[in-house]
């Protein structure tokens, strides 16, 4: 039996938004609100988590998730659309109740601390999808058109279908005091590790969040629902060490996990971010992870076929990585599909 897509959001049709993570200013979610209603016609509804100020914190676990249910089982919500990210969503987990959110699919987007949602979705059988209000709709002068592109079909089409390297990428950090654009970079375009055309469901998310996931094992995949799939990593602002994806890799491998994957995608990695404690060359970066990447993977998975740079994660422009749908991977057109 394939994943559910929960159904497409109709024309005019209301969107959620909440934050099952943690709260970003209103200013910036005000600036998110207007360009999803004036860029693609839907009506925003802000629920109180999203109400909050960011100094005091997320709202409490179960309140969090009481909301998340509220809002799959409102008959008037078509999408889910997560405020921003965090660093505890795991605790809301717990206090989920998946009966209702199985009942009642409906689009859910948020990546980051919200791949914890994501991931007990797709516990569910349930499609999701990879942005966020802040900072994929609220950064840049306007918003960039391959996030809309994309966003797009996220929202009102079935799949997003066959998607494109972008031709420009940054990781700068957008200061909303002075509105200045970014400075944006020719994109590196995406790199193979070639062994065929892999097909199969998408699991994973931020290294974080996964490590988090089988730390805990509450809420891991029968594994073999694994079987044949495609692995999705990216690397998140904590710009961690190259060798932490080969660590990862290594325990999926040693878990007996890695062989099951007939697909691996990696994310473009951010190289900067004010807040980690150091800034690494993105070139010597992005090589450094695929190289401990392809050490796992010819120690456990030699028949893995790898994208690396793929644009998704914490970079910019990013399309919304839907988990749970099925990608194929053709190393031969430099394509990646979601069904």
């Amino acid at each position: 039996m394939g994943p559910t897509r929960p159904p497409p959001v109709s024309d005019g049709g209301t969107v959620a938004l909440l934050a099952p993570s943690a709260p970003v200013a209103d200013e910036r979610l005000d600036r998110a609100v207007a360009r999803l209603e004036s860029g693609f016609g839907v009506e925003v509804v802000r629920f109180p988590t999203a109400r909050r100020e960011p100094s005091d914190g997320p709202a409490p676990p179960a309140e969090r998730a009481r909301e998340i249910e509220t809002a799959f089982t409102d008959p008037a919500v078509e999408a889910v659309v997560s405020a921003t990210g965090g660093d505890d969503q795991l605790r809301v987990l717990a206090a989920l109740d998946p009966g209702p959110l199985r009942r009642h699919p409906t689009r859910f987007f948020g990546y980051s601390d919200n791949d914890n949602l994501r991931l007990f979705l797709w516990r569910l059988g349930q499609v999701s999808w990879g942005i966020t209000a802040h900072p994929d709709l609220t950064v840049d002068p306007e918003l960039h058109p391959y996030v809309r592109r994309y966003l797009s079909r996220a929202l009102f089409e079935e799949t997003i279908g066959t998607v494109e390297p972008a031709t420009e990428w940054t990781d700068e950090w957008f200061d909303f005091e002075t509105e200045q654009p970014r400075t944006w970079r020719d994109a590196p375009g995406w790199s193979w590790r070639d062994r065929g055309p892999a097909t199969g469901p998408v699991w994973g998310g931020s290294l974080a969040i996964v490590r988090w996931h089988l730390g805990t094992e509450r809420y891991l995949p029968d594994p073999d629902r694994l079987d044949g799939g495609v692995l999705t990593l990216e690397t998140s602002e904590t710009l961690p060490e190259a060798r932490e994806v080969g660590y990862l890799l290594r325990t999926l491998g040693e878990r007996g996990w890695l062989a099951r994957f007939d697909g691996l995608l990696v994310g473009r990695p951010r190289a900067h971010s004010p807040p980690a404690a150091r800034d690494p060359d993105f070139d010597d970066y992005r090589r450094a992870i695929r190289d401990h990447a392809e050490a796992q993977l010819d120690r456990y998975a030699p028949s893995v076929t790898a994208a690396f740079d793929v644009d998704f994660g914490h970079t910019s422009p990013i399309f919304p990585l839907p988990l749970g749908a099925t990608a194929r991977l053709d190393p031969d057109a430099n394509e990646i599909r979601f069904k």
